[in-house]
């Protein structure tokens, strides 16, 4: 679990610019906690953090955290081979606690399961790992700067992570061709690496050693105090962060003050990512208690005071909050309203965490060992393995026996939009609003939503499974509309998109249907034979209902047309049916909110 060494040193990776600065303020200040990366794949982030090793005292480790870690391997536990044969109880450390003093890199972030991520985010807090399991009751200090990188294609980071890393980077696509020959000219030609490395290793050094020593005035710590605010940025611990990203930025730019490039700094990195709005929609802020004079200023008279200075500074900030302003600011993780609806979402036995309901036969690499039914295993076997004169007890592969449990799932959501016909737009329009609304609930339940239309003679899936909002307004701008009504592919796509989803785990799996019901073009049957287009589609739907799969029927055909296709195709799928002619996101989200409470 300890990093391979990049083959790149750091000052020689060309680009990212932004990420470097914020891994250098890292290095230099562990009070910032972390930093998040968010940048394409292959971009080079990885090589980037892997190559920050080397900057590092030889004394401080570099850990890389696997995506497949389980509990007992993050925050130790028994070792039972040494538990065995010694005949007490020896405590292995979890990766957690060896990264104490030092780096803990995560790739591929985001794809973290829930729980990690919980224990990470709490780690990070308290700076110390509780192991509370299998008769052990111990404390181990655990305190590391996170490195966390992922594409945010494939989904953001909780924001109970987010929320406790101090610098936040998105970095965009590197277009220049003048940087893509520099990378290329830096691996033909990699002389003067060992002396670059060094010459940063020692500004690094001089730096740590200047920051207790770097000053920030009240001026401009309320300058940051007050562009929070103009952004919507929430909690105090982002202002904490801020200060320190300021005095680590001038320490290493070798001042003992902070000046405005440092301010700005913080800004980018730490305050920016964080916004829930523009600064040109925040509202005027309250009266402020009056602040303690400030020391040089003593004698000043009213328009020297401390707060007269602060406005300058403020409005500083906020021009240069406008120039790096993302276009879609109220896409960003902190900005997204959590106004999930709460309950259970159901539950997924032979989960790695949660209820320990039962022991069976296993392999103790990649599972928990149940102590007492793996004892209860050997026990009968003691007289015939233990040797005369001792009591200790023999343990086999064969006795070992791994939990098993119960453990709380999200649910992935598969549209199923008819773009066929003449309100195929709307359809598809009020489909994608309601996608969306649900991506922006998907953290808080661990939700994926998926996207298949269909029309002339096939479905196609426009969004595979999901937890991005960005990637699935993407997929979703642009879609051809008109031609047959291919029901039966739907429901055949649907189906193996379920089967795929069960094959990661997934278990809560609602299917939605905007259509009429209607199908005229079948997997087999000819397009003119009715009965056998019915039964393509009966067939389909019942074993999508024999998969335990709900379903949600939203009927979009006006009254007067119907011949109640869609109602019978709900009842063949066991499943809701809906009269939504006109539908509408906000009806389709208030219809599946509806349908999951009566699931």
């Amino acid at each position: 679990m300890v990093a391979v060494p990049s083959a790149l040193p750091f000052t020689r990776i060309v680009g990212l610019e932004a990420a470097r600065q914020a891994l250098l303020l890292l290095v230099v200040n562990p009070a910032l906690a972390g930093a998040a990366i968010a940048a394409k794949a292959g971009s080079g982030k990885s090589t980037l953090v892997r190559a920050l090793a080397a900057l590092l005292p030889a004394d401080s480790p570099f850990v890389e955290l696997p995506l497949n870690i389980t509990e007992d391997r993050l925050i130790g536990g028994l070792d039972w081979e040494a538990t065995l044969v010694k005949g007490v109880p020896v405590v292995e450390p979890g990766v957690l606690a060896r990264a104490h003093g030092g780096i803990l890199y995560v790739d591929n972030a985001n794809r973290l399961d829930a729980t990690i991520t919980a224990t990470l985010a709490e780690v990070l807090s308290s700076g110390v790992v509780r192991v509370e399991r299998e008769g052990l009751s111990t404390v181990q200090p655990a305190r590391f700067v996170l490195i966390a990188t992922y594409d945010p294609d494939e989904g953001d980071l909780p924001i109970t992570l987010l929320d406790r890393l101090g610098l936040l980077v998105p970095l965009a696509e590197e277009g220049d061709a003048n940087v893509r020959a520099e990378v290329v000219r830096r691996h033909i030609y990699p002389d003067g690496e060992a002396d670059e490395t060094a010459i940063l290793r020692g500004l690094i050094q001089a730096a740590h050693e200047r920051l207790p020593q770097v000053h920030i005035s009240d001026d401009q710590m309320t300058a940051l105090m007050q562009t929070a605010l103009a952004l919507g940025v929430e909690g105090n611990r982002a202002d904490v962060f801020a200060v320190e990203a300021a005095v680590a930025s001038a320490a290493l730019a070798g001042r003992d003050a902070v000046d405005d490039a440092d301010l700005r700094l913080a800004v980018q990195f730490v305050l920016l990512p964080r916004a829930t709005q523009s600064p040109a929609d925040a509202q005027p802020s309250t009266p402020q208690l009056p602040m303690a004079p400030h020391p040089s200023s003593a004698d000043a008279g009213p328009h020297d005071s401390p707060t007269a200075g602060e406005r300058p500074l403020q409005e500083l900030l906020l021009a240069a909050v406008q120039t790096v302003l993302p276009p879609h600011l109220l896409d960003l993780p902190f900005a997204e309203r959590r106004r999930g609806r709460r309950g259970s979402r159901g539950q997924t036995l032979n989960a790695r965490r949660g209820r320990f309901v039962r022991a069976v036969m296993g392999d103790p690499h990649t599972d928990h060992i149940a102590l007492l039914p793996t004892l209860m295993a050997a026990a009968p076997w003691q007289r015939l393995r233990q040797p005369q004169g001792t009591t200790r007890i023999q343990v086999r592969r064969d006795d070992l026996r791994m939990k098993r449990y119960r453990d709380k799932a999200g649910t992935l959501y598969i549209f199923v939009v008819d773009a066929s016909g003449s309100m195929a737009i709307n359809r598809m329009r009020e489909a994608k609003g309601a996608a969306l609304r649900l991506l922006q609930d998907a953290y808080v339940h661990r939700d994926q939503v998926a996207l298949i239309a269909f029309r002339g003679q096939n479905a196609q899936v426009l969004l595979p499974p999901s937890q991005s909002v960005e990637r699935a307004r993407r997929e979703l701008d642009i879609l051809p509309t008109g031609g047959g009504t291919p029901l039966a592919s739907a429901l055949l796509t649907a189906w193996q998109l379920a089967q795929q989803a069960r094959q990661r785990g997934v278990a809560n799996i609602t299917l939605v249907l905007m259509t009429d019901g209607r199908a005229n073009v079948g997997l087999q049957a000819p397009a003119g034979d009715r009965q056998r287009l019915r039964d393509e589609v009966q067939r389909l739907a019942t074993r999508l209902r024999a998969d335990a799969i709900h379903a949600l029927v939203l009927d979009t055909q006006v009254n007067y047309l119907s011949r109640s296709e869609a109602a019978q195709l709900a009842q063949w799928l066991g499943g809701r049916y809906v009269y939504l002619p006109n539908a509408r996101a906000e009806q389709i989200a208030q219809a599946l909110a509806t349908a999951s409470v009566s699931s």
